[in-house]
């Protein structure tokens, strides 16, 4: 039995990862560790909550002792490092917690791997989950590959630039088993509505404002969060050391275009007029160092394991608006905060 560690497993991605992973490979124990910041939801996993390979573990990967200790008492086969903050606004805002999280935390776990591999690193995995906001903005035209310069433009970005460039230099200097990927934005159930889609689903369902920074001209590449959690089993399983693949959804939308799509789909789901939504669309000021334009290429991946993208953005955005509408309570839980609570219930209590 491998034992796996996966980090932020109770966040947006993460959930789908430990979820993925408990039911798909009963050989391995999951272990996911998570410090439950405003992001972290354990009610994501309570489907499989009680599985007989699946354990949580509250901690902080800011705890480089904790995290130590965790690699002596598990003695993980595999990282799945997904746990970061990962919202631009908050970073413009509040800069250290993402040079803690992002980069320190990184490096506690890379140390905490180094250590205990040291003397057997054969099929030992550390995997590095991160995004294409590192290389920056692209014009018009163009699509970010892997041997794209790095040119993060907001402290969130450069935060996981950094922590990039350092789990290479750990497989460079000390030969750590190591592999990273590059997403596009992801979309899908259980996101935390800060986050353009559900923040627009929630406001819509409510008949409040939905925000667009600028002119809504921004445009990005967006991924079914199913469909990373694939990709994510594939470079874990099948990728090779010291190798970057980029993941995206071939799905660019503008912003406006983008919520004008989700508007429409919102009408038809609650039995509006069409163009009721729209009317909800408002302008704010543009956003500090807003990258215009993000594309993946995801040749890479597709050639060398096979992975493509199952959906089209207008049937995942589709499943998305269903799952939203039909998880009511989950989204006004989060609102209202009253998730947090689900952790002191479902683990202390016990």
């Amino acid at each position: 039995m491998k034992t796996i560690l996966i980090t932020g497993g109770a966040g947006f991605i993460g959930s789908h990862v430990i979820r993925r992973f408990v039911n798909k490979y009963p050989d391995y124990k999951i272990v996911n560790l998570d410090v439950l910041t405003y992001a972290g939801n354990l009610e994501n996993l309570k489907d499989i909550d009680y599985m007989p390979n699946y354990e949580f573990v509250r901690g902080d990967i800011n705890d480089a002792p904790f995290i130590n200790s965790l690699f002596a008492k598990y003695q993980f086969d595999g990282v799945l490092h997904l746990a970061a903050e990962s919202h631009v606004d908050r970073s413009i805002s509040d800069p250290m917690s993402f040079i803690m999280t992002n980069i320190v935390g990184t490096v506690n776990l890379l140390n905490g791997a180094r250590e205990n591999w040291k003397n057997n690193p054969d099929g030992k995995r550390f995997y590095h989950i991160s995004t294409d906001e590192v290389y920056g903005s692209l014009g018009e035209t163009g699509f970010f590959l892997e041997t794209t310069s790095y040119d993060p433009q907001s402290p969130y970005s450069a935060s996981k630039a950094s922590s990039d460039h350092l789990v290479r230099a750990y497989h460079n200097t000390y030969k750590l088993p190591v592999v990273i990927s590059n997403c596009s934005n992801n979309y899908g159930p259980n996101q935390f509505p800060e986050k353009l889609i559900p923040l627009a689903i929630h406001n819509i369902s409510n008949n409040k404002p939905i925000p667009i920074y600028g002119k809504g001209e921004n445009i990005r590449d967006w991924l079914y969060v199913e469909d990373h959690a694939s990709a994510i089993d594939l470079v874990f399983h099948e990728g090779k050391n010291g190798e970057t693949y980029n993941i995206g959804g071939h799905n660019e939308w503008t912003n406006i275009a983008l919520i004008r799509q989700l508007c429409k789909t919102m009408d038809i789901k609650l039995g509006r007029d069409t163009g009721t939504a729209e009317k909800l669309i408002t302008y704010v000021k543009d956003r500090a160092g807003h990258d215009l334009r993000y594309a993946i290429d995801s040749t890479k991946i597709q050639r060398e394991l096979g992975w493509k993208p199952s959906l089209q953005f207008e049937e995942g955005i589709e499943k998305t608006v269903d799952w939203y509408l039909a998880n009511s309570n989950w989204l006004e839980n989060v609102v209202s905060g009253a998730y947090e609570k689900y952790y002191e219930k479902q683990y202390l209590s016990r």
